[in-house]
């Protein structure tokens, strides 16, 4: 241990250590005295063992993460009890079309070939793929657009889920809770986002409520663990080659407790960078909750005039 001593390093509120030398030039330090496999051997006798960084630390914590995470709770039991819609969204990581590798293996006889590298500029398409998850129905809607990941894509999806299932599934709803993360294109930051979804709410009639997780709790998200995860395990080893292929592969994610999923292709291609004015802003009927306004507020339907 005195040779690599100077070199150890180590996590100072447990016993884990490593060390910075291969085992094969610790085995030439010893000038051949100890074979690499028996260096490997002394050091895990002492505790030393290789090891890779544990993504754990989520920065300093917010002084309203736990009163948010129990009034979004509080907000969920709510709508349950009256028998309105809750939804969980949030864009799923950009996937590439072409013949790329896809992570994860499969059974099969013959392992697909892919291209060596993945160049965008290869692609047919950088898809972008953008969830919606009614727990309550343990149903999902995925829209997959094909342009910029912008507020105007994501509240067109909530509004398309509305129209295809939505409307059906609650047909005597006033309001609709949605569940989102802090940022990203249904950020609490975008004005965009909230003018979006004066629009959405004008024109259906319903009043959206909206809860925003903390910053860094996305995975506490339902669609992140509940529909997200189970289209990567359906898909995983499999090359996404066609827009077919993959609305196909996300339409066939099932799970034992009943996940159905319904995937479509949004062909609309979005602006980027598209900025609300503050004459726009005033038009949005928005009105912020007590219990931490920029995480929790309420857009009403604004009747227009003919």
């Amino acid at each position: 241990m005195g040779l690599v001593e100077g070199e150890t390093a180590g996590d100072p509120s447990s016993n884990r250590q490593w060390v910075r030398s291969t085992l094969r030039s610790l085995s030439e330090r010893l000038r051949g005295r100890a074979s690499p496999p028996t260096v490997a051997r002394l050091l895990r006798a002492q505790g030393v063992s290789p090891r890779v960084n544990v993504k754990r630390f989520t920065g300093p914590p917010h002084p309203d993460r736990d009163k948010q995470f129990t009034y979004i709770a509080q907000q969920r039991a709510a709508f349950d009890n009256s028998g309105f819609p809750c939804i969980s969204v949030d864009t799923k990581k950009k996937e590439l079309i072409g013949n790329f590798k896809n992570p994860g293996c499969r059974w099969c006889k013959q392992a697909d070939e892919v291209n060596a590298h993945d160049f965008p500029q290869q692609a047919q398409y950088r898809t972008v793929p953008y969830g919606l998850y009614d727990p309550r129905a343990n149903h999902g809607y995925v829209t997959v657009g094909i342009s910029g990941d912008t507020p105007q894509f994501a509240v067109d999806a909530a509004r398309r889920w509305w129209r295809d299932v939505g409307c059906r599934q609650y047909p005597r709803a006033k309001e609709v809770l949605i569940l989102a993360d802090a940022g990203g294109s249904n950020g609490c930051r975008p004005r965009m986002w909230k003018y979006q979804l004066q629009q959405w709410a004008n024109e259906s009639g319903l009043t959206v409520t909206v809860s925003h997780f903390p910053q860094g709790a996305s995975k506490w998200n339902p669609v992140e663990h509940r529909l997200f995860s189970q289209i990567s395990r359906t898909w995983a080893g499999y090359p996404l080659r066609t827009l077919k292929l993959m609305l196909g592969m996300i339409r066939r994610t099932k799970t034992r407790t009943g996940l159905k999923v319904t995937a479509v292709l949004n062909r609309k291609k979005y602006e980027t960078g598209t900025k609300v004015t503050n004459q726009q802003m005033k038009e949005v009927n928005l009105e912020r909750r007590d219990i931490c306004p920029a995480w929790n507020y309420t857009i009403k339907p604004i009747r227009l005039k003919r």
